[in-house]
């Protein structure tokens, strides 16, 4: 469930496990006691008009599950714990667009005088946008097997897949037409981790990074990723220069016509307008 992301909530406070986790060995072998806390981000308006349990997220296996995880699992720190039992939770309650949750470890190896130490993580479901092409060998294949991949990959969900429109190069070089679509997946993954999976797929399919803008066996971009707005040295959120982008606008067009850019607040319907009308006047 994708809701950027939901504002109601479920509370879950100091909920004991004894278990363990720990970087020193005597933690591990002997075990200590932790407290969870947990906030669950949901829409519970369904729960609330049908007064039904299996309208919302019981609460108690929630608890259970938590206990089972941190039980049967051991980690060295409690950021690996946070991190790790954040992705569990989330993949096991589809129903949950995000989650707060805070390890407490109030029995820490520390010499001081101290109350707590906790680490707390805020994770949820993204929505993101991704472009697909190929020009090289048999391009429907390499791109139905570039979707199976996302499809299999454990901390992604494919909500929409576009038709494949067959376009001209872009960038000048002299290369064979592309077969060119658009993907709206959920994931866990944050960008960089996105762009590091989508590069292995590629990969897999004997992508080769030689020439810009030229041919490739499959072709996987970051169009967009919840509304933000990203730049790193090996990434630019929104994808750049898509606005005048055909073989991008049109697939998504069909799959998302109003979603909004992040950067103009234009619709991407009201992008491809603006692109056909001015295709049209460049040729009049």
């Amino acid at each position: 469930m994708y809701s950027e992301w939901a504002k109601d909530e479920i509370r879950i406070e100091r909920l004991e496990v004894f278990a363990h986790h720990g970087v020193y060995p005597e933690e591990t072998k002997n075990g200590q006691y932790f407290y969870v806390n947990a906030v669950l981000h949901m829409d519970v308006h369904r729960a609330g008009r049908e007064d039904a349990l299996e309208s919302t997220v019981n609460y108690g296996t929630v608890c259970g599950f938590i206990t089972y995880w941190m039980q049967e699992n051991t980690c060295l720190l409690l950021e690996a714990v946070a991190q790790r039992l954040s992705q569990a939770l989330l993949l096991e309650y589809r129903a949950l667009a995000a989650l707060e949750l805070e390890i407490c470890k109030p029995h820490a190896p520390i010499r001081q005088p101290f109350g707590n130490v906790s680490v707390k993580v805020r994770r949820g479901w993204h929505r993101a946008f991704i472009a697909v092409g190929s020009n090289l060998g048999d391009r429907r294949n390499h791109i139905l097997s570039g979707i199976q991949a996302l499809k299999e990959h454990p901390l992604i969900v494919l909500k929409k897949v576009s038709e494949m429109i067959v376009t001209k190069p872009y960038g000048g070089v002299e290369q064979e037409d592309f077969l060119n679509g658009t993907l709206e997946i959920e994931t866990l993954l944050e960008p960089e981790e996105l762009l590091d999976a989508l590069h292995e797929i590629e990969n897999g399919a004997g992508r080769k990074r030689t020439v810009r803008w030229g041919p490739r066996t499959l072709d996987l971009d970051i169009l967009f990723y919840d509304r933000i707005c990203y730049e790193s040295e090996n990434l630019t959120i929104p994808h750049v220069d898509l606005e005048n982008r055909m073989f991008v606008l049109k697939p998504m067009a069909e799959i998302a016509p109003h979603f909004c850019h992040p950067v103009s607040g234009k619709t991407i319907a009201a992008l491809l307008r603006q692109l056909e009308d001015s295709s049209l006047s460049a040729k009049d």
